[in-house]
């Protein structure tokens, strides 16, 4: 059972390792992107590989089809299917957060760093439940649209294992929350965030 709020303050059972202000999550994302360890080897991985599916899938796809269905079907899965996604990803984070027990559970958006997220207001995750709630949206909007690739149709294909390769590239974010706790193995992290702060913080049991 995770410690309360209140327990972390305990220092002789806790310390305190890094608060990150949602103003410097992209910041943070990228730090922990760089950083090579089996997490960033898999997620850089995993784009390849679905990018070369999706050039695959468009080489193999028979029958001619004019340039302006490509294109229409070029856009659907750059730009109109990854932001139709974003709020089904969104709460894909949500539901494992509430049934590990949280409830004030918020949803916000920073324009000025193009990125979404889910907070749940002074909650304690242990590592187990932070890393389910971040992998949660990648596993299941990948297994997805991996069974739609290859049971659609023409340039259906095309679209979904488009936005498959993208929807990957938005899932960074989560790799590198994973990346932190990977790094940090040899610890038992606790994380809480301060949805009104805009603050997350991580503790190590000691």
């Amino acid at each position: 059972m995770a410690p309360k709020v209140e327990d972390l303050t305990d220092e002789s059972r806790f310390r305190h390792l890094l608060t990150v202000s949602y103003t410097d999550i992209v910041s943070f994302v990228l730090d922990y992107l760089r950083r090579k360890t089996l997490v960033t080897l898999l997620f850089w991985s995993v784009c390849l590989i679905f990018l070369g599916l999706a050039v695959t899938v468009r080489i193999n796809i028979t029958g001619y089809y004019e340039l302006r269905r490509i294109f229409f079907h070029s856009l659907l899965g750059l730009i109109l299917f990854p932001v139709l996604i974003i709020p089904f990803h969104e709460l894909l984070h949500i539901i494992p957060y509430f049934f590990s027990g949280a409830r004030n559970i918020r949803v916000g958006i920073d324009l000025s760093q193009y990125i979404f997220y889910v907070t749940a207001h002074r909650y304690v995750a242990s590592p187990l439940q932070y890393r389910l709630v971040a992998i949660t949206p990648f596993i299941i909007v990948s297994i997805i649209s991996l069974f739609l690739v290859f049971y659609l149709p023409g340039l259906w294909k095309w679209s979904i294992s488009l936005f498959l390769f993208v929807h990957t590239t938005m899932c960074a974010g989560d790799f590198a929350m994973l990346n932190y706790y990977q790094i940090n193995k040899h610890r038992k992290i606790y994380t809480w965030d301060d949805a009104d702060l805009k603050e997350a913080y991580f503790y190590e049991e000691i």
